[in-house]
């Protein structure tokens, strides 16, 4: 023990001796730690945002989607990926008017789309997402409006030109007076303000309400699209998710093909989102932890050329007694002091990034995911100090008092 503990503090002495050189040979471990444990609690705090804005939604709430997202057999409701199906859109008006009429467990459905658009009103614009909603949107999301109204159904139906705005919206474009019945521009058409939705809040440097709410029939008209993107529904008090999700499938599937499109609850929604960003946080982290690989090879070069520089050191050790297993021993301490010291500020600083990254989403960092970098650094100081250390062990005493 003491003979090792001896090793130690040689080898932290010719650490010491050449900081600048240790440090640059950290720095590879440092960004690949670092940059494990941050993307590790962007991925984790992504999924609990998301997670928790759709649980807000409710239990009863069902999403169509186009392709084939369906969890495959198998999955358990967790285990589960999603299918390959071709995400093409097929929704039509006539298929929204036949779950209206003839869906006797549904509350509400509510057509979506999504496009870009500019507002302007009074010499300002802006440009922003243009949502096309349903007059359900307030119930369905539960966001009303903090002044004016929303759009009903015949406003809808007749695909009129009326608009609500996002908050931030409506204080960039009308700072100093109410927007309500006030004519705005959008894609070259005047439309009638409504109301201002009720603050939302923002996602990261997303400004959720900085959007702009039309009929999903007026944006069909206005942004000359026949498809609908998706349809939002809100199911009965009393009706099983199960009930009501099979109803849907059963009206859509008179027209379409079972793989044209899937209807998701929010516990499915919540476990196919978990599963993209859990395969998405895994293969950013991988790409990440290249760079532990990349700083592996850096202290198995830095250490070799130190091998070579010492040489007569070597030697000199070994002529007073030193045998080739203490050698190896303090060749293989100095490359683990270097990768340890190097992952233990790369968690600091890694820790210190998804702490800031606070301000924007909920990050948090998880204890494996330290222990997990911390672990990974020190087997790389093994692995990559081992053929350094090795050929220290092996050198010649005689050679190496000789060498110049």
């Amino acid at each position: 023990m003491e003979k090792l503990f001896e090793t130690l503090k040689l080898a932290l002495i010719t650490l010491r001796a050449n900081k600048l050189r240790s440090l640059l040979t950290m720095l590879g471990i440092i960004i690949g730690v670092s940059s494990v444990i941050l993307l590790i609690s962007i991925g984790s705090g992504l999924k609990t945002y998301i997670t928790g804005q759709l649980q807000d939604l409710g239990s009863n709430s069902l999403y169509v989607v186009p392709g084939n997202l369906e969890l495959q057999p198998g999955g358990g409701g967790s285990g589960g990926t999603p299918g390959a199906g071709a995400a093409i859109l097929k929704f039509t008006l006539a298929h929204y008017r036949e779950l209206t009429q003839k869906g006797t467990t549904l509350k509400a459905i509510m057509g979506y789309s999504e496009h870009n658009g500019t507002v302007s009103y009074g010499g300002r614009s802006k440009t922003m997402q243009v949502a096309g909603v349903g007059y359900q949107y307030p119930e369905v999301r539960n966001q009303y409006p903090e002044l004016g109204t929303f759009f009903n159904a015949s406003q809808q139906e007749a695909a009129k030109k009326v608009i609500v705005l996002g908050k931030t919206v409506a204080d960039d474009l009308f700072p100093n007076e109410n927007p309500v019945g006030k004519k705005i521009t959008l894609s070259d058409n005047k439309f009638t303000v409504l109301g201002v939705l009720e603050e939302k809040g923002a996602f990261g440097a997303v400004d959720m309400d900085n959007q702009v709410f039309i009929p999903f029939t007026t944006a069909m008209s206005t942004f000359d699209v026949e498809k609908i993107m998706s349809f939002w529904i809100e199911a009965k008090e009393n009706v099983p998710i199960n009930e009501a999700k099979e109803e849907v499938r059963q009206i859509l599937l008179r027209t379409l093909k079972k793989d044209d499109f899937s209807v998701l609850d929010t516990a499915s929604v919540v476990s196919v989102i978990s599963q993209i960003l859990g395969v998405l946080t895994i293969a950013l982290s991988g790409i990440a932890a290249i760079s532990l690989i990349v700083g592996g090879i850096g202290i198995m070069n830095i250490m070799l050329v130190s091998v070579t520089e010492r040489t007569r050191e070597i030697g000199l050790r070994k002529a007073v007694g030193a045998t080739p297993k203490i050698i190896m021993i303090q060749f293989l301490i100095e490359s683990m002091v270097i990768s340890v010291a190097g992952g233990i500020i790369g968690i600091i600083l890694g820790a210190t990034g998804a702490l800031a990254m606070r301000v924007f989403i909920p990050t948090g960092v998880s204890w494996w995911s330290v222990l997990l970098a911390f672990s990974v650094s020190v087997i790389i100081g093994v692995v990559f100090g081992v053929l350094p250390a090795a050929r220290a062990a092996r050198l010649n005493p005689i050679q190496a008092l000789r060498y110049e």
